[in-house]
Parts: structure tokens; sequence; C-alpha cells
């Protein structure tokens, strides 16, 4: 069931390149933020992303495909001179992604620092939820980090809630050790923590799921969610393994599927294991499909 919580997510989507096993290349969207809300709200709720692309065609193009999925873009920036990040996924036979970047000039890592930027922050204070990720703090230039955790305080202070992704890639970092801090920081500010093991391992600051739970503040009275992969998910002290045999396909986007699934049954009251299991499916069913943001089939879970 949807809820009438206004959602927004704040972060760099891009266009995708993708092909599988040698195939052609599709041009398609895609990003960890952008991917969330279109799960969000493929599942009926309100769902505003705050970014910033350029002022050019395929821009425009990116907006209007979001709209059509229900996600609101009237927070999107659109900066003259500037043009959205472009990404490319090769998957392997087995499934498995390798990725290359062309975003050191995207007009995203600018969004704090436009002028439009103050009326966005304005808007985006206003929401129930705010989401973001750490390759959100990841793209942008120290005082665009500053600028997000102060819109963060901005959303508490006036009654909504946070949630954050630990969603680690170390080339957007110069080291391991920055990133950290910027992590901690946005731990510290959040209500729901949905951090992945992998990278917290990568990171060199978790031996297990629990040890991370416990650094993402699970006994804070925070809402912590550690990702385990194919091993399925830390919640509430509890694994909850995934509730069937999954054919990967396109691992593409599964924990920004997860996150959507458990955010929407979250913010609808679920249990803490029915969020999880509501992720699980919707993950599950990602990936069984190409692309970070399959087309919507008859036997994707949403509602």
């Amino acid at each position: 069931m949807a809820t009438k919580a206004t959602i927004t997510v704040i972060g760099e989507a891009m266009l995708e390149l993708s092909r599988g096993d040698g195939a052609s290349w599709n041009l398609r969207y895609g990003g960890d933020v952008i991917n969330t809300a279109i799960h969000l709200a493929r599942s009926g709720d309100t769902v505003r992303l705050a970014s910033a692309l350029g002022a050019d065609p395929m821009s425009a193009q990116l907006c209007a495909q979001w709209e059509a999925e229900g996600v609101d873009t009237s927070l999107v920036i659109a900066a003259k001179g500037r043009l959205p990040g472009l990404y490319a996924i090769e998957t392997d036979a087995a499934g498995e992604r390798s990725f290359h970047y062309w975003r050191s000039e995207a007009a995203a890592r600018r969004m704090f620092d436009l002028p439009q930027s103050a009326a966005m922050v304005a808007q985006a204070a206003r929401s129930d939820l705010l989401y973001f990720s750490l390759i959100t703090l990841a793209i942008l230039p120290d005082a665009g980090r500053e600028a997000l955790l102060d819109l963060c305080a901005q959303v508490r202070a006036q009654g909504g809630r946070i949630a954050f992704d630990g969603n680690y890639r170390a080339r957007l970092w110069d080291d391991a050790a920055t990133a950290r801090h910027w992590r901690d920081r946005a731990i510290a500010i959040s209500d729901v923590g949905l951090p992945t093991l992998a990278d917290e391992v990568e990171m060199g600051e978790a031996d297990d799921a629990r040890d991370a739970a416990a650094r993402w503040g699970v006994g804070e009275g925070k809402d912590v969610v550690v990702k385990l992969g194919g091993d399925g998910c830390l919640v509430a002290g509890e694994v909850v393994p995934i509730p069937r045999q999954l054919d990967v396909i396109d691992s593409s986007g599964a924990g920004d599927a997860f996150n959507g699934g458990y955010l929407h049954a979250w913010l609808a009251g679920a249990s803490p294991h029915e969020a999880a299991l509501a992720g699980h499916r919707l993950a599950g069913w990602n990936i069984g499909h190409r692309g970070a943001i399959p087309a919507r089939d008859a036997e994707a879970p949403y509602g």
C-alpha cells in the first residue's frame, strides 16, 4: 500500500549505456538514487528527484522519461552549459558487471552551487523522507557535502526523516578514510541506514554484518539493514534470507531495488522482517532482467 508521505531522493542521475555478453549497446538511464526513486514511484509513492542536469535536449528527455514513471522532476535544476553524466555497463555471461564513467563535468556535481539551488533546497527541506547515498556525497565538492548534510538537518527539524545508503565506489574518493569520514557524518544524521556488507569491508572497518550494523547505530534508535548480497540481509538482529533461488541475468541496480522495496514497505508500517522480504522480492525481480531499471512487466512485485 502506498503512503501519502513525500519522498525526495537527491543525487546524480545519468545516461546509461548497457550491453550483455557482447551484445549491442542500449541507451537507458541510471544512477543509484533515481533507480530507487522509480521503484518507489512504481509502487505508488509520491517521489521527487532533486538534482541538476543540463539545459540540453538529452537532459529534457531524461526528465520526461522519469516523469512518465511517476517521478516528480520539478526539483531538477537545468544548468546551462552543463550536461548529464554518462556511464557504461558491460555484463558477462554470469551476470557480473564492469563499469566505465564519464561524469567529471556532470551538472549534478554543482547542484548546490547554481542560481536555482536555494529554491531547490527550500523545497527539498519540506520532505517526509529524504533519501541519498554515499555516491551522492562522493560526487560533490566539500562545500556541497556540507550543504547536503545541512539540508538533512533542515528536514529533521521540520519533522522529516533521513534514509542513507552506504554505496561505496572507491574510484570516486581520494581514499577510504575520506569516504569513511563523510559516511560517518551522514550516519549520525540519518534515521534509516542501508549499508552493504561488501562496501563496509572494502572500506576497512567491518568484519561481519553485526559489526557493520553496530557501526551504523543499530542500538541507537536507528533502523539499520545490512545487505549481504546472495545471503540476504541482517535486520533487527536477524538474518532474513532471500526467499527463493534467483536466476541472475544482470545484477545492476539490485541494491537500489532492495532499497525501494524496503522503504516502501517501511513507510507503510511493515515490520522490519516484512520490509526486508519486500526488498528481496523487488531486487530478485530486478536482477532477472537487463538494465538497472528494467521495463515493468506482469511479474514485477510493485504495490
